[in-house]
């Protein structure tokens, strides 16, 4: 069964929803683990210190307190000087950020903890453009980097400061005196966050750690939090009776975390984390669209009239509590503007601003390569914020006064079409918006035959504002159960 098609379970379904509600309320979070960067080619722990094991004449497969085994190289050579550069030549090497990471730092998360001493985190955010605050020391916790769009909190610290890293049992042991503020850092989180946990495979000898803080900080009253779990599968070979006691152990710690507020959701392979945060990703865009449209001539609708649907349409975008993003277009951002403030003026309590994202398109006055270059730019930027696009008019008055199809309209439905957003046109409108519209019929026929008929609504000149209004929103409605 292919990835597009396998379905989760209903406890999955059900975080998906819950877990894009935090993000759209700011208080998400994720606590990486060592899994989340393995797939980037970093080693996990027991790769880490194999040769440091082999070195004491020990054989990391058969040992099961790894931190231990840090401890005795130390206390055999009473210097840290190898394993620290162990984490050196582990850790600096270059690697390629690999898709969950990709994921993550597109979605507006802000808060980042991790056990792990790469940068992958880091450079992910980076590479989407966002101002990072790195903490691995206690000293970077007294100091913010203004503008900041992420936090990332590496309380294990830092390939940078291998010598100050947390590696052996000493290190653990007087982590609440030498690094208390992390631990308070991480109370208040746990406390007023929600927590997805990415990376454990709840064998890493670093979890016990993380744990009993939860359990100090928490009690008995734990905020619901959640990790990703792979069910146990009977290897090849293995007895069954070994196998039914794995499957016992999982069940038996599964209780435990559900305990301190840990639900652990069941996968059946490492690939469908990748599903699950693709599922967080496209469900909170969808809860993001992008009008595009131009007019300088508005037929085959009067003025009026496409005042009051765009006007009408807006308003029911943000009273569905949709974030509604514009480019100002010309001719319609304005009436979709006073749309949405309508309804966010006359209801602040239950509305937000928040919900109106306006991005006007710059004055340019370079030469028209470059310009072109600014405006696709600038379309782009605007369009990956959103899951859903819909299409209104889409025409211009070129330089000899002729009213012409707006090619940056048919610019933005290519964007758009190659970001994987749900395209909507709303074909009555004429014009572009008309073009798009014919160019949807495979699209369209995979839809619900609910949708079908919205969509031919939408497009027959003849029905009334409410109705091709109606028949937008559910098209929206649909998409975002996609």
């Amino acid at each position: 069964m292919s990835d597009r098609i396998k379905k989760f379970s209903p406890e999955v379904e059900a975080f998906v929803d819950r877990f894009v509600a935090e993000l759209q309320s700011g208080t998400a979070a994720i606590f990486a683990g060592a899994g989340l960067s393995v797939s980037s080619g970093y080693v996990n722990w027991a790769e880490l210190l194999r040769g440091i094991a082999a070195e004491l004449g020990l054989d990391v497969d058969r040992e099961t307190n790894l931190v231990a085994i840090a401890q005795y190289h130390y206390n055999e050579r009473l210097n840290r000087s190898h394993i620290n550069q162990k984490l050196i030549d582990e850790f600096s090497v270059g690697h390629d950020v690999n898709e969950n990471q990709e994921i993550l730092a597109q979605l507006p998360i802000h808060t980042f903890w991790t056990t792990n001493y790469d940068r992958m985190i880091e450079k992910a955010l980076e590479a989407n453009g966002k101002i990072v605050d790195r903490k691995y020391s206690v000293s970077h916790l007294k100091k913010t980097v203004r503008n900041r769009d992420a936090v990332v909190y590496k309380m294990h610290g830092d390939v940078e400061d291998a010598d100050n890293a947390v590696l052996m049992k000493d290190d653990y042991e007087g982590y609440f005196r030498d690094r208390e503020p992390f631990v308070t850092a991480l109370a208040g989180d746990l406390v007023s966050k929600t927590f997805l946990f990415l990376g454990f495979s709840f064998t890493d000898p670093n979890i016990d750690y993380i744990l009993s803080r939860i359990r100090v900080v928490l009690n008995r009253q734990p905020k619901s939090h959640y990790c990703v779990l792979r069910r146990e599968a009977r290897k090849a070979k293995e007895k069954l009776s070994s196998y039914e006691y794995r499957k016992k152990q999982q069940h038996y710690f599964v209780k435990d975390l559900a305990r301190i507020g840990i639900q652990a959701l069941m996968v059946d392979e490492y690939r469908d984390i990748t599903r699950i945060l693709s599922a967080i990703h496209a469900r909170y865009r969808s809860q993001t669209i992008f009008v595009a449209g131009s007019a300088y001539d508005f037929y085959p609708w009067t003025p009026d009239d496409a005042a009051i649907f765009m006007e009408s349409l807006a308003g029911e975008l943000i009273r569905n509590k949709l974030t509604l993003v514009s480019g100002f277009g010309l001719g319609v951002g304005p009436s979709i503007i006073a749309g949405a403030l309508q309804v966010i003026q006359r209801h602040p309590q239950r509305y937000s601003r928040d919900q109106l994202q306006t991005f006007p398109f710059p004055v340019a006055d370079q030469v028209r390569p470059d310009r072109t270059l600014l405006y696709r730019k600038h379309r782009e930027s605007i369009i990956e914020k959103a899951g859903i696009a819909i299409f209104l008019f889409g025409n211009k008055r070129d330089g000899r006064g002729n009213i012409i199809p707006a090619d940056g309209m048919l610019q933005e439905f290519e964007i758009a079409s190659k970001m994987g957003l749900h395209i909507i046109a709303v074909g009555s409108t004429g014009w572009v918006a008309h073009q798009i519209s014919g160019k949807m019929d495979d699209i369209v026929c995979q839809q619900s035959g609910a949708f079908q008929k919205a969509h031919a609504i939408a497009g027959d000149e003849n029905v009334s504002i409410d109705e091709t209004v109606k028949a937008v929103m559910m098209m929206v409605d649909e998409y975002r159960k996609i």
